[in-house]
């Protein structure tokens, strides 16, 4: 008896020990909610890093698209100024 006593104390306290308290709650709640803001945060960085990165290689798209546009020019000027160079000939 004094055996099944003694366990049902040890059960008991174990229990008690294990229920956390409202302040413990709050405790653990506000640094779960910390926590969860700076995972926020960090998301948001992430994805703000993805739209200027996309940014840079759109513009850079651009710019090299319109230099090609450029040599073109250049190219089918220089083959006029021969074709004209020839005629003149």
């Amino acid at each position: 008896m004094r055996t099944m006593l003694t366990i049902a104390s040890a059960v008991a306290l174990m229990g008690v020990a294990a229920c956390d308290s409202a302040k413990e709650n709050a405790v653990e709640n506000a640094y779960d909610n910390q926590a969860d803001s700076i995972e926020n945060q960090a998301d948001m960085l992430e994805e703000r890093a993805d739209n200027m990165v996309g940014a840079v290689q759109s513009s850079t798209e651009n710019m090299a698209d319109a230099m090609e546009e450029r040599a073109d020019a250049v190219r089918e000027a220089g083959e006029h100024a021969a074709e004209k160079v020839e005629d003149a000939q």
